[in-house]
């Protein structure tokens, strides 16, 4: 069953970040906002996971970014889906000019129930800061702890659709380095 724990393949998996307030207040309550927004585009969330404070990836200094994942279904196929994520990363102030910059809001989708879409054109620091094509799984998936960690919190027994690795072990292949700085918040730090 879809969003069943037990599942390797949990449903969707959408990632949520941001380092810069919005009008709802800081990142944490940015996130808050957002995951009470998706309903109305017909996202329902199944389940998510506690929020994680985390260290800018940029080469560039900016505040530190607060990052979930969240187990969601929808009836719409992957694009549309990815196309109503931005439009929600819109109504809260996000403007796609620099890549890493700096953000009130990033969704990004993750996994769509296991389906393989592979990358296509330029990612990464070569990607520019326009749309880029769908891909999935995510293709920053397996290196990025601040996605990692709350994702085996909310689907501790998915497996990367590609490699067939487990979360866990995605996260051991980090290393220390790879979750430097990754913490997780509690309760009364999601207030501001």
């Amino acid at each position: 069953m879809a969003g069943d724990s037990t599942s390797s393949i949990p449903g969707i998996l959408v990632a949520l970040g941001g380092n810069m307030p919005s009008v709802h207040g800081g990142p944490a309550r940015t996130l808050m906002a957002a995951l009470a927004l998706m309903p109305a585009f017909g996202i329902r969330i199944v389940r998510c996971a506690p929020f994680y404070k985390t260290p800018a990836l940029s080469s560039y200094i900016q505040p530190e970014y607060v990052n979930s994942v969240a187990v969601v279904e929808a009836a719409v196929p992957p694009e549309a889906l990815l196309d109503i994520l931005h439009r929600i990363e819109a109504i809260f102030g996000r403007v796609r000019r620099e890549r890493w910059a700096p953000r009130p809001l990033d969704i990004d989708l993750l996994d769509y129930r296991g389906m393989i879409i592979p990358a296509e054109g330029k990612r990464g620091a070569d990607a520019g800061a326009g749309k880029l094509p769908i891909a999935l799984p995510h293709p920053g998936i397996a290196a990025r702890g601040f996605v990692l960690l709350p994702l085996r919190d909310v689907a501790p027994r998915w497996r990367h659709p590609v490699t067939g690795e487990s979360v866990q072990r995605l996260i051991a292949s980090l290393g220390p380095g790879g979750l430097a700085g990754i913490e997780r918040l509690k309760s009364s730090q999601l207030r501001s």
